[in-house]
């Protein structure tokens, strides 16, 4: 991913930024204590100055303080804002009758806010005390050491927090209380925050929905970790895009051969061509069946329309099939895109040992496709994803899997990390932005026939972006060429 070279770019996408399983993000932490002796308190003491930046002066601050690290951050920043003058106070779930039970680092934090004169407050009835909370309400319950399900005390905390006109906001420390740093599935009850500090790299939760919804805006709170942690799970950025040559010729931008087409379901193939010729492909040349070739014709006159003989031109640098009804794919040893009618029930493990070529089902051509039912879950389409690399990716390069939805994930390409996209909106949920979508794939593979992962991944940033620029609300397929040709344009220059 690091380095995309194509005839018409010497392009490179920024590198994804790595969303963290809980595990692996104590990896990191561990690596920075072990191999640069750094102290845990040093972590916490800079999570704790990062986040404090974020809450505006003048405001009162409630801090609630769990038992753990997450607490021991939430008492280093109640420490840090009395120094600064701020008004301060912290709560601890439980009981008016039980004191605090500190652990680990978070111990040593209570002595320094006790030592500075502070104390704690509790009560047994969150909900009537928040009525006349306002200002900032600090969540340091739980973060990545989160063990669900949580106790009662904290429940009654969260859903304190959620009064229906609440004059305060919610700062996170880390992740909301409720949320699996691991997972994008929401358990539970869960803080919803306004803000979210996040400690060092994304977690999973910050990325994966709907748990990102429940955190407001993400800032990331710099801490002296390792810059390239170890993760399996990454979430795209916009890619990188240089201006093509002065004197490039239509074949240098590539050929994009469709098959795709059928009688009453010409439209599907008119929409892969436009996606093809939006995303730059320098030539296209339709093969629906004889009886749409007239109407695909009509509707598409940049592209090349030829009914289908059963033979495809010599010169064609990208195959796409299935878009309006085709089943079959036709005798090709080069570039293949497969969409729709072309991924048969059965065939995914076929596909997926074919090196460049990209197959980009739904959940439910998924579940045909491999045998194995799925869900619109993030967590369960995510499992089901690296499931299938750990099993296939084993012999060299293996196909790339584009696992079309909200979120779509992609995967394979010869490498194990799943990217997982943030743009786009529900308004692609309309039928033919497949179809377009397989177009563009087909257009910026023809750029780098040797990278099918790197034209995956831009072609999906890029489809969902288009509709972004459209803005939130229902779209026609057909809407999606003029954002992504501004889009694409815009990035040329840049």
């Amino acid at each position: 991913m690091e380095s995309l070279v194509g005839t018409d770019a010497r392009a490179q996408t920024q590198a994804p930024l790595p969303l963290l399983t809980a595990n692996e993000m104590r990896a990191c932490e561990e690596r920075a204590i072990r191999e640069w002796g750094i102290p845990s308190i040093v972590l916490q003491e800079h999570a704790a100055i990062g986040s404090l930046a974020l809450i505006p002066w003048g405001e009162p601050i409630h801090v609630l303080a769990g038992p753990g690290n997450n607490g021991g951050d939430a008492l280093a920043l109640a420490r840090l804002a009395a120094l600064q003058g701020r008004s301060v106070d912290v709560w601890t779930p439980g009981s008016i009758r039980q004191s605090p039970q500190w652990r680990g680092d978070a111990a040593l934090q209570a002595k320094l806010w006790e030592g500075l004169g502070g104390g704690y407050r509790q009560t047994d009835n969150p909900a009537k005390e928040v009525l006349s909370w306002h200002g900032w309400v600090v969540d340091g319950l739980f973060g990545l050491g989160t063990r669900l399900p949580l106790s009662a005390s904290v429940l009654a905390w969260i859903d304190a927090l959620e009064i229906t006109e609440r004059r305060f906001c919610v700062l996170a420390l880390d992740l909301p209380t409720g949320l699996d740093p691991s997972s994008g599935d929401i358990a539970g009850h869960a803080v919803r925050a306004d803000k979210t500090a996040c400690f060092g790299h994304l977690k999973r939760c910050h990325g994966l929905r709907p748990a990102s919804d429940m955190c407001g805006a993400v800032s990331l709170v710099p801490i002296p970790l390792n810059n390239d942690p170890q993760a399996a799970l990454s979430v795209l950025r916009e890619p990188r895009l240089f201006k093509p040559d002065w004197n490039t010729h239509k074949y240098d931008f590539g050929h994009i051969a469709i098959r795709a087409g059928s009688r009453g379901m010409s439209g599907a193939a008119v929409l892969a061509a436009t996606g093809a010729l939006r995303g730059g492909a320098g030539l296209v040349t339709v093969f629906p069946d004889a009886d749409a070739a007239d109407a695909v014709a009509f509707q598409v006159p940049e592209a090349i329309v030829k009914p289908w003989k059963g033979v495809l031109p010599d010169n064609a640098d990208v195959l796409l099939v299935g878009p309006g009804g085709v089943y079959d794919v036709p005798p090709w040893s080069g570039p293949l895109v497969l969409d729709a009618s072309a991924l048969k029930d059965g065939e995914g493990q076929e596909w997926m040992k074919r090196p460049q070529t990209i197959i980009t089902p739904h959940i439910g051509e998924f579940s045909r496709l491999f045998g194995q039912r799925i869900g619109r879950g993030a967590q369960e389409r995510l499992e089901a994803v690296e499931r299938l690399n750990n099993n296939y990716n084993t012999e060299g390069p293996i196909a790339v899997l584009v696992l079309k939805g909200a979120q779509t994930l992609i995967t394979g390409g010869g490498s194990r990390h799943v990217y997982v996209n943030p743009t786009g909106h529900s308004g692609l949920s309309t039928g033919g932005t497949g179809d377009f979508l397989a177009g563009l794939i087909a257009s910026r593979f023809a750029r780098e026939p040797d990278n099918p992962l790197s034209a995956a991944t831009q072609s999906v940033w890029l489809h969902g972006a288009a509709a972004d620029k459209l803005g939130n609300g229902p779209l026609m397929a057909g809407e999606l060429g003029e954002p992504l040709a501004q889009i694409l344009r815009e990035l040329y220059s840049a």
